[in-house]
């Protein structure tokens, strides 16, 4: 199959018009429509039903939505590493979540462009569930994520341990303020344990998704909230922040995840940089 039909598949499932895809992609919508029907007749199958309000997808749409996504991806991984740089001969592609981007990511960048300048790298920074599935489907080589599951044909490896605590800023006052906490959303294994460990605490105020960010408010708000204890430690050591004493801690550790049909030779050079920066920025 054309790679440009599923590009343009996905390109209608984005904007939801054939219209709005024509558009992104430079071309019209009587090609747009032709690439579809091409698509539909190799499927022997519908996969958009087009009304008023624009297009969306037949059950039959919505099964193939997975596999358009991997042709690309596949597609993508196979172009960057048959279209390498001169002078380099492989290429390593790596993904990690957000929060894992500054400082480990970066570390480890450094790494490889000193001990491997011949390896050509690419990385993506997405939710952990999608770096799985990309693992799963071959278009990463491994993904650095929180609480990795286990999944079929998936190698986990623990890379470092850390620990969730609670802190508070030093201008919070010794009593530990609840109606100032800020819930950082760590996950369901922390959420859950949280509630445990504080069953009368009040509903909080502020939930934040992302550690960076909720880190910059209380700072700026004032109040506790539970971050990694090596992200914090700057924080802890200037006397900006300290630990509540007796509070329970948490485990949050990282995992590198990789194919069990994934490339030794890579797979060993990738885990060896990850340790290493791991080490670092312990």
């Amino acid at each position: 199959m054309d790679i440009n039909v599923a590009k343009t598949f996905l390109e209608i499932v984005k904007t939801g018009s054939f219209g709005g895809a024509a558009s992104n992609l430079n071309l019209t919508q009587t090609a747009v429509s032709a690439r579809i029907r091409a698509l539909e007749d190799v499927l022997e199958r519908p996969v958009f039903v087009r009304n008023k309000a624009g297009a969306r997808l037949t059950p039959e749409g919505e099964r193939f939505l997975r596999f358009a996504t991997s042709l690309v991806q596949v597609w993508d991984r196979a172009r960057r590493a048959v279209a390498l740089p001169p002078g380099h001969d492989n290429v390593a592609l790596v993904g990690a979540e957000l929060s894992l981007w500054n400082p480990l990511l970066m570390h480890w960048l450094l790494w490889m462009r000193r001990e491997a300048p011949g390896v050509a790298i690419s990385t993506v920074i997405e939710r952990s569930d999608t770096l799985m599935s990309r693992v799963q489907d071959g278009t990463i080589d491994v993904a650095v994520i929180y609480g990795a599951p286990h999944r079929p044909g998936i190698v986990t490896e623990l890379l470092f341990e850390e620990k969730l605590v609670l802190v508070q800023t030093a201008s919070a006052g010794e009593v530990l303020d609840l109606g100032a906490h800020v819930l950082v959303d760590w996950g369901g294994d922390f959420l859950a344990g949280y509630k445990a460990a504080f069953p009368d605490n009040p509903s909080p105020v502020v939930t934040i998704d992302y550690g960076p960010l909720a880190l910059e408010y209380m700072i700026a708000a004032g109040g506790s909230g539970y971050f990694r204890k090596g992200f914090v430690r700057s924080h802890l050591e200037s006397g900006q922040l300290r630990l509540v004493s007796d509070a329970p801690e948490f485990p949050y550790s990282a995992y590198l995840v990789h194919s069990t049909k994934s490339d030794k030779g890579v797979i060993d050079l990738i885990r060896n940089g990850f340790r290493l920066a791991a080490a670092i920025t312990a």
